[in-house]
């Protein structure tokens, strides 16, 4: 009774570990492109998928592509896949799975890797990425320029205002004074007319004088002539 009760017990145990192990998600494996993500058209690239595990069997999908299957069993704990002769149509977006040796569930799928192919002939791939750096390298500078100018602009019309106003303001000091200069230039102009004047004045009204008081004056007779009146008569 007791041999029957712990060969159930054992049996039970059996089947629910057995049940746990196919309930649980195998860890999600890690793809990588070798030699690199992004290749010209017609050239060959290597999709490789790791796992933890050995004696495994791997799958390659493609997310834009439901019906894109390619399965690969490896002793080791990767696996290989040789894509060759790249057209566009090969581009998009892969990823990867495995499952173990007797199970037929997948484990979870890998982080998506994205396959870019570019056309060698205009080069829009590495050429499209080089333009975007150029026009973020040229657009950062532009900016640097552009900030580093504005301030050089406002000293620039600060100095400028400062030097028109101090030329204005000595206009006006110069302006202000030129009515005092010409007043006492006119002023010792007609000092210097009057001295060179004056002497012929001063002379002619001397003359007038004279002319004046010599016509004011009587003539003054001789002494003789008086005596010889009174013996006349």
């Amino acid at each position: 009774m007791i041999t029957g009760f712990l060969s159930l017990l054992c049996l039970g145990l059996c089947l629910g570990y057995e049940h746990e192990q196919k309930n649980e998600k195998l860890p999600k494996p890690s793809l990588s492109a070798l030699p690199r993500f992004m290749l010209e058209r017609s050239s060959n690239v290597t999709l490789k998928c790791q796992c933890h595990f050995q004696n495994v069997t791997f799958m390659l999908g493609k997310l834009q592509d439901s019906g894109y299957k390619k399965e690969q069993s490896s002793a080791g704990c990767d696996a290989e896949f040789l894509l060759m002769d790249l057209e566009p149509r090969n581009a998009g977006t892969y990823f990867c799975a495995y499952k173990i040796t007797g199970s037929h569930e997948w484990s979870e799928k890998s982080e998506h890797l994205q396959l870019v192919v570019t056309d060698g002939h205009d080069g829009s791939g590495a050429s499209s990425i080089k333009t975007n750096t150029r026009v973020i390298f040229a657009t950062t500078f532009s900016c640097l320029v552009i900030f580093l100018l504005f301030p050089s602009v406002f000293l620039i019309y600060r100095c400028t205002q400062h030097g028109s106003s101090h030329e204005e303001s000595n206009e006006r000091t110069s302006h202000s004074k030129s009515p005092q200069q010409e007043a006492s230039d006119v002023s010792n102009l007609e000092r210097v007319s009057l001295s060179t004047e004056d002497p012929q004045e001063e002379t002619a009204d001397l003359n007038t004088k004279a002319q004046s008081e010599a016509a004011s004056v009587p003539a003054e007779e001789p002494p003789g002539s008086c005596e010889c009146a009174t013996l006349m008569v």
